[in-house]
């Protein structure tokens, strides 16, 4: 039902400034997050270059994000510092990277004290606007300052349009009273904003691949292409395409190539990330060619070392904000509960299609067998029997018959020759699967051995070493010493 305001009671419940800007700086921004939120702005405003400095100087370093985007003129630059003034609900540009009209302001409060934006418009003056935090608690007042760092006052003098944000007071990143000298507060912000180039790198990727610059300090930031698509032996798969509510939305897989087979060991590295091939496996969201999740399956599967290979795309409009819960960073995304389904049983293919490039090693490898119709040999069989797993020689294997037979004429050049078979082929690889997975557990192959056998070959040894003269003792010891006697000590005391 619908009210009647006109009769109702109204009472003015307006917030006060200072605990809401308070409340707006714990929001949870990272430095990364937050710079990439004002990157976002600049790439809005149709920027082709965006120069990010930062000038150290103790507790009274800054850092600026500078763009040659469209500028704003003074109603604008006041509707870009007030908090609010766009609803996310409204509908937006499909190029727009923000939503709530919050990004500006909360992502600055999170790292500093003032909050400077300084922009010029094509045939407009240029004009200038800081939030004071120490100002606002001072008056609980929701007032702009008409002031400007000095040293940044001929900052726009070499464009005709453009903006720049500069953080000054920068508290949440380094102790205030630190000194210019102080190397340990120096160490930790260049940590941060070392890790902050990294995830620009990641996160606007495609926009760098499409002509964007971005100069940070005096070098100009690569793109990461999480998907290494121009690796020659890198696998992309077909992509599919999901609805909701009239909404489209592509996904797309790529499997890696194993180390061996990037083309270099610089592009291996590279395809590693900041978290490495197991932290970066999984969907990687974007909106609007903009990157809000990384290396993530979003609660669909647990990471797994056998699929470190897969990483898969998922592309949204910024329409959808709304069903996918993207939050305030833009670094979180829930899929709705209508997609799920879709994603999983795609997302399940692609893991399956990355364990077999992972497993694929020496013995199983299935490619480049002379007779496609011929069934394959390995030299070791894998067992999975009640979720126990283990390994033997596969007796059936010809080189293993082929040894038998060498065995007649030339025992000893046989046994050399398996025991370099057996050393030279491990299944190294689908044995650090199993233990790396957790899906099953190790089996306890001493229950198999033929203890008659066991005892005969044990007896031997142990009348060898008498006959070498050893005394009872230390030829038992020997044997407590040496595999796998040494799990029978029962045995070896009846000697």
């Amino acid at each position: 039902m619908e009210l009647d305001y006109s009769n109702i009671e109204k009472h003015q419940a307006q917030p006060k400034a200072a605990p809401l800007m308070q409340t707006y700086r714990s929001i949870g921004y990272s430095l990364e997050t937050a710079m990439a939120d004002i990157i976002d702005n600049s790439i809005s405003a149709g920027a082709e270059n965006i120069w990010i400095n930062c000038v150290w100087d103790g507790d009274k370093t800054t850092i600026s994000i500078k763009d040659d985007g469209c500028g704003m003129n003074g109603t604008e630059a006041v509707n870009a510092m007030t908090l609010g003034v766009i609803n996310p609900l409204s509908e937006r540009n499909e190029n727009d990277l923000g939503r709530f009209g919050l990004g500006l302001k909360t992502a600055s409060f999170s790292q500093c004290k003032k909050l400077s934006l300084f922009t010029k418009k094509e045939n407009f003056h240029s004009l200038y606007w800081t939030w004071d935090l120490d100002y606002v608690a001072k008056e609980d007042s929701w007032e702009l300052l008409h002031w400007l760092p000095e040293e940044y006052s001929n900052e726009l003098d070499n464009l005709e349009h453009g903006t720049i944000v500069i953080w000054s007071e920068l508290d949440q990143l380094i102790p205030p009273g630190s000194e210019h000298s102080d190397e340990k507060a120096k160490r930790k912000f260049y940590d941060s904003w070392d890790r902050a180039r990294n995830h620009t790198s990641m996160v606007f990727h495609r926009f760098i691949a499409n002509g964007l610059k971005i100069h940070w300090a005096s070098h100009e930031v690569e793109g990461w292409d999480p998907f290494f698509g121009y690796e020659p032996k890198t696998q992309p798969k077909p992509g599919e395409t999901l609805y909701l509510n009239g909404k489209k939305m592509i996904m797309k897989g790529y499997i890696l190539p194993k180390r061996k087979d990037f083309s270099n060991e610089e592009e291996y590295e590279k395809a590693e990330g900041q978290r490495g091939f197991a932290g970066q496996q999984g969907f990687y969201v974007y909106r609007g060619d903009r990157l809000l999740v990384s290396g993530d399956w979003l609660g669909m599967f647990k990471p797994k070392d056998s699929t470190k290979l897969a990483r898969i795309s998922i592309d949204l409009p910024n329409t959808t904000d709304t069903e996918w819960l993207i939050n305030i960073m833009k670094s979180t995304a829930t899929p709705p509960p209508q997609l799920r389904d879709g994603m999983k049983s795609y997302a399940r293919n692609i893991r399956t299609l990355a364990e077999d490039v992972y497993k694929t090693r020496g013995a199983y490898r299935k490619r480049n067998k002379p007779d496609a119709t011929q069934a394959f040999q390995p030299l070791w069989s894998e067992i999975i029997k009640e979720n126990e797993w283990s390994f033997e020689i596969n007796r059936n294997n010809l080189l293993i018959k082929e040894i038998k037979d060498m065995a007649k004429a030339t025992p000893e050049k046989a046994i050399e020759t398996l025991l370099k078979l057996v050393e030279t082929n491990l299944p190294v690889q689908k044995i650090y699967v199993h233990e790396a997975d957790d899906e099953e557990i190790q089996k306890d192959t001493s229950s198999d051995i033929d203890i008659n056998l066991l005892i005969k070959l044990m007896r031997k040894l142990f009348d060898d070493l008498r006959s070498a003269g050893y005394s009872e003792q230390q030829a038992k010891n020997v044997l407590r010493i040496t595999e796998p006697f040494d799990n029978y000590e029962p045995l070896i005391d009846e000697l």
